[in-house]
């Protein structure tokens, strides 16, 4: 059995879609810098979507209007549009919608509740 290694937070993932400011320093020690889209977030991570790839282990800035996350680099993929990252948020650094709330924020429970709630009504007996 393979073990989804983009699904291991315990915490809820809200689905976003925000651009934010990254830095991280590369193999040779030079700073990069750059924007990314912020696919999902949760209160211990985070999932990126980048021009380039970032090697595993790397320490990884997310800059927002108010304040940064910092993190470590725990996967790096590609697919067809570019090179999603996932950014484990360092101790002491925890998400929060009070501090930062990307621009499209959803959270797939409450969707799921919508669907299970509309099926229930569609289901129920017309008196």
């Amino acid at each position: 059995m393979q073990i989804d290694m983009l699904d291991r937070r315990i915490e809820p993932r809200m689905l976003c879609a925000d651009v934010v400011d990254v830095q991280w320093k590369d193999q040779s020690g030079r700073t990069r810098r750059g924007v990314a889209n912020l696919e999902d977030i949760s209160l211990s991570g985070a999932c990126l979507q980048v021009e380039r790839p970032v090697p595993l282990g790397t320490s990884f800035r997310i800059s927002y209007p108010n304040g940064e996350l910092m993190g470590v680099v725990k996967y790096c993929v590609f697919r067809e549009i570019g090179y999603f990252l996932g950014i484990e948020f360092d101790p002491g650094n925890r998400w929060s919608q009070r501090h930062f709330r990307p621009q499209h924020l959803l959270d797939p429970r409450r969707l799921v509740s919508r669907v299970t709630n509309r099926l229930k009504s569609d289901t129920s007996p017309i008196n």
